[in-house]
């Protein structure tokens, strides 16, 4: 992507099933669940440049010994840091104690059962090591501590932190983080509260009372309560004191959620790949946990996926395959690929077939994937083009050798340089020095013959493809320029993890902006506020997205063409054309995740509809505040 966005955070979790002595005598090492959380961490750090954390708990450790540890960083090399610090523990170890599995656990933090990292992308708020989870809500009670850590946002936070208030909490913040732990927390103490007084009358001990909650804890049942009234998307991971551990997943399935589980041990991920190389299993020995489910790990080792929230129709977010996720998943690749091949028709027509004086490329480093789909599909194309002009060549054999020979020209034309500092200068020098970002490969281009067509994975702001990637293309000068955006339009802002929340900043939206004004139609900008304020006095149930209508009024290429312009330098001495993915090749290249309410507007929880009218509003009143909270 040439515009970067902050994204969502990532998960990653580890139960070891056997004793800590197991491991040590099978693999060598007693760091077994701490060296597998590192490998799924490292592998998901795409999911996070502002900070990571690592939290553990120790099982079956005796009444006054430290059993739960965490460990947070933020700042540059932040995993590495992290990572370097949590083993700095075992430094000075003599190699008896080193191999020693109980001793470890008996005496130095990070040795134990569960394990729980959390990679940080902050989209919302300070970018302080607080910010980092996993979060703790500590209790002297072994089992009402609860660690936890996820990738989400909710829309109704205001809703649910008034909901702790009216228990008589007083909450610390009022954050979707924050306000997720204390209300899992709240149903985590009465069912606790429950069980004691349920076992009280039959005359246990309270002593004796702890090892039978750590058994009967229905851990789903507080989930089921604690969770019924989120709006979001969300999966997150949390581990009880005694050893008791869950993953949720959103009804909608919105946020990516992975788990396996063998005899010997049981993890989870945001993503797919990081389970396969830090355990080496195939892809299909990896399950998806399914929407509205809880993945719950009992204290005794019982691992089971439970219906949890109620699921709705699963709206798993397509801008995840095509950008956020790491693109070694085998089916986000191929994913990826489809969506190159899918903008080969809409190519063809735009340079009129004209493969001898075209050459394609991508810009790096994301599009990659998709390019090799672009070229699988334009190669096919040409393929039937020379299979047409040897049929008409009548057996001539030079002409068909000749036309055999030819292929589409592809080369690696844009190349993203060393960041440049730039320092202390005017804003103008400073553009033009942040501009040498990318650098382009001279002497493949014919000056004035040539079109170039170059592939990005989406366009957002578009601000980077104008002042940077456009203008110093345009120095091979090409007759013409054509940009392929293998998501559609970015039209409507996020609210389910992604930074991409104000209106303003959409060039689609600017683009629309500018055709209304080029119409004399702003009165329909005053309109649509008026029904968004409105609608800020419904049931959330009845609340729809007004600002769909005002797109509706231009065909989907008007506004390519619009966004073109707005993007096109104004010393651009070509033409510049921009192709969008359609909302129809996106739903074929990706038909098992059909979020996306980015591009459609088509949001799968009520609270985004009410979100993408207050985004509306914050625009029409000049506001940078968030749309929901």
């Amino acid at each position: 992507m040439s515009d970067q966005i902050k994204h969502e955070c990532g998960v990653a979790f580890v139960r070891l099933l056997k004793p800590l002595e197991y491991y040590q005598e099978k693999y060598g090492t007693a760091f077994y669940g701490l060296d597998k959380l590192q490998i799924l961490m490292q592998k998901q750090r795409n999911r996070g440049q502002d900070g990571a954390g690592v939290a553990t708990i120790k099982m079956d450790i005796e009444p006054g010994h430290r059993y739960i540890s965490r460990k947070r960083m933020k700042g540059p090399d932040h995993l590495s840091q992290l990572f370097t610090h949590i083993f700095s523990h075992f430094d000075e170890l003599k190699p008896e104690q080193y191999n020693d599995a109980q001793w470890l656990k008996n005496n130095k933090p990070y040795i134990g059962e569960l394990y729980l990292g959390h990679l940080r992308y902050g989209t919302f708020g300070l970018n302080t090591v607080e910010s980092v989870q996993p979060f703790l809500r500590l209790n002297n009670w072994i089992t009402r501590n609860l660690v936890l850590a996820g990738n989400f946002n909710l829309t109704n936070v205001n809703y649910l932190f008034d909901r702790l208030v009216s228990y008589g909490q007083f909450p610390k913040e009022k954050s979707d983080t924050v306000t997720v732990l204390e209300k899992i927390g709240h149903f985590l103490d009465e069912e606790v509260d429950h069980l004691f007084n349920w076992f009280k009358p039959e005359g246990y001990s309270k002593q004796e009372i702890n090892p039978l909650i750590y058994h009967h804890l229905d851990v789903n049942r507080i989930l089921q309560r604690a969770c019924r009234k989120f709006d979001g998307g969300f999966s997150m991971v949390g581990l009880i004191g005694h050893g008791d551990a869950f993953m949720l997943r959103d009804p909608s399935g919105i946020r990516p959620a992975f788990y396996y589980h063998d005899d010997e041990i049981v993890v989870g991920a945001s993503e797919r790949p990081a389970i396969q190389t830090a355990l080496g299993v195939r892809w299909h020995e990896i399950n998806e946990l399914q929407p509205g489910h809880s993945l719950i790990v009992k204290y005794d080792g019982r691992v089971d996926e439970k219906p949890c929230l109620d699921a709705n129709e699963k709206r798993s977010c397509s801008f995840e395959r095509i950008y956020f996720s790491r693109g070694n998943d085998r089916d986000i690749y191929l994913e990826r690929k489809d969506l190159g091949r899918q903008l080969v028709k809409p190519l063809l027509e735009e340079i009129e077939n004209d493969f001898d004086n075209t050459v394609f490329s991508f810009i790096p480093n994301t599009a990659e994937t998709s390019f090799y789909g672009l070229m699988e599909g334009l190669t096919d194309a040409f393929d039937l083009m020379k299979t047409e002009q040897i049929a008409k060549a009548e057996g001539n054999t030079e002409k068909i050798k000749s036309i055999i020979q030819k292929k589409p020209r592809y080369e690696k034309l844009v190349v993203k340089d060393a960041k440049m500092r730039t320092f202390i200068t005017d804003e103008a020098n400073r553009g033009n020095l942040v501009s040498h970002v990318y650098d382009v490969t001279y002497g493949v281009v014919r000056d004035g013959e040539d079109t170039i067509v170059l592939i990005d994975d989406s366009i957002v702001r578009g601000t980077t493809l104008r002042d940077s990637i456009v203008r110093i293309v345009s120095r091979l000068r090409p007759k013409k320029i054509v940009v392929l955006s293998s998501a559609p339009q970015i039209r409507y802002p996020d609210c389910y993890g992604i930074d991409m929340s104000r209106m303003r900043d959409f060039v689609a939206f600017q683009a629309l902006i500018s055709l209304l004004e080029e119409d004399s139609a702003e009165h329909l900008l005053d309109e649509t506020y008026a029904r968004c304020k409105d609608s800020e006095l419904l049931d959330i149930e009845d609340v729809r997205n007004e600002v769909k209508e005002l797109y509706d009024r231009y065909d989907y290429e008007i506004v390519s063409r619009r966004i073109a312009e707005l993007l096109t330098p104004e010393d651009l001495d070509c033409e510049l054309h921009i192709i969008f993915q359609s909302l129809e090749g996106l739903s074929k290249a990706c038909p098992h995740h059909t979020g996306d309410w980015y591009f459609s507007g088509n949001y799968p929880t009520p609270g985004g509809n009410r979100v993408v009218n207050r985004a509306f509003i914050n625009y029409m009143e000049k506001s940078d505040r968030r749309a929901y909270a």
